[in-house]
């Protein structure tokens, strides 16, 4: 059976969704679905229609899963839970603070309309995620870190390019280099928020506009910069398209434990990523989950999910078999 893929969106994110659809073969792409003009957006994949979002809800008996493309400020928590009434979908909602409140907003409508929601699906939260249980599992008596970057955030950027005056934005989160250094050796210090990240804002702004109200704007706004040291960089259009045209991103997942009887041995365990393309390694993890998300609703699960409430081989093309025979 081929699971036929939607796309709600179609950005960075929404590419990356058709380009990794291209690389599983047990997948095809349906439909895309844009708030543009659809005569205005061209797909790499011949055949497939664009559609305006307007016109989605009607696509509903032709999609498996649709996966929702937009940002985490504004438009992931009303779209989650509206096409949550007609299809399977999967979201890359990132605002950590709100992903239980989002949660319980996705779950009722899933379950009064039988189908699967997987929120919260990327790298973190998504494949961090996971680390940090699995480690926090191994190594009961413990610590966790998590470090981000140097890397380009898609959310904080899109929340950035969403304050009035701002014409294109790019954010990087960057590693405090002597809190990392730290954790490696094995201390366990207690780091905060701002002992751990620095956040780097490159604005362009439209013509006219209040850069200083912008900067305000930018390093009062909760959830994302208010408990950070942020340096807000006012720049051209030109200069960050030379300078900042990538999205490169990784990060680190880090665990200091002990064991033994008296707590003599001491362990670290480290999950690190490096991407060329956040947005490209986004949708894979994304692509997995819509495999997960399409079985479970085969299995008539319905409701809201998250990636700790998936088992591993329903990420898989591969059997059970293969997998035993294969990886463990």
């Amino acid at each position: 059976m081929t699971i036929k893929i939607g796309i709600l969106g179609y950005g960075n994110l929404g590419r990356g969704i058709e380009y990794a659809v291209r690389q599983n073969d047990d997948m095809e792409l349906a439909a895309v679905f844009t708030r543009r003009d659809p005569s205005s957006v061209k797909i790499a994949t011949n055949g497939v229609p664009v559609y305006h979002v307007d016109d989605a809800i009607k696509t509903k008996d032709n999609i498996d899963v649709m996966i929702l493309c937009g940002g985490s400020a504004t438009d992931l928590p009303t779209q989650t839970p509206e096409y949550a009434k007609y299809f399977n979908v999967i979201d890359s909602f990132d605002t950590h603070a709100k992903i239980p409140e989002h949660f319980d907003n996705v779950d009722k409508t899933a379950k009064e309309s039988g189908k699967i929601g997987i929120i919260s699906v990327g790298w973190d939260p998504g494949m961090f995620s996971l680390n940090r249980m699995y480690a926090g599992a191994i190594l009961s008596d413990g610590k966790d870190y998590t470090f981000w970057g140097k890397g380009i955030s898609q959310g904080h950027s899109d929340a950035i390019r969403r304050i009035n005056g701002v014409k294109d934005a790019k954010q990087y989160t960057i590693p405090v280099g002597t809190a990392l250094d730290a954790v490696r050796s094995g201390e366990t210090p207690e780091l905060t928020t701002r002992e751990k990240h620095l956040r780097e804002c490159w604005v362009v702004a439209e013509d006219g506009a209040d850069k200083a109200r912008i900067e305000q704007e930018i390093k009062s706004m909760p959830n994302y910069f208010a408990d950070y040291d942020t340096t807000v960089n006012f720049i051209t259009e030109d200069e960050l398209k030379a300078n900042h045209s990538g999205i490169p991103h990784g990060g680190f997942v880090i665990r200091c434990g002990k064991t033994g009887l008296n707590r003599e041995h001491n362990h670290i365990i480290e999950y690190s990523l490096k991407l060329d393309s956040n947005p490209e390694f986004t949708a894979s993890v994304l692509i997995a989950y819509a495999r997960a998300a399409y079985r479970l609703s085969k299995d008539g699960q319905c409701g809201c999910k998250t990636v700790f409430d998936i088992p591993p081989a329903y990420l898989c093309r591969q059997s059970g078999e293969e997998l035993r025979r294969n990886l463990l």
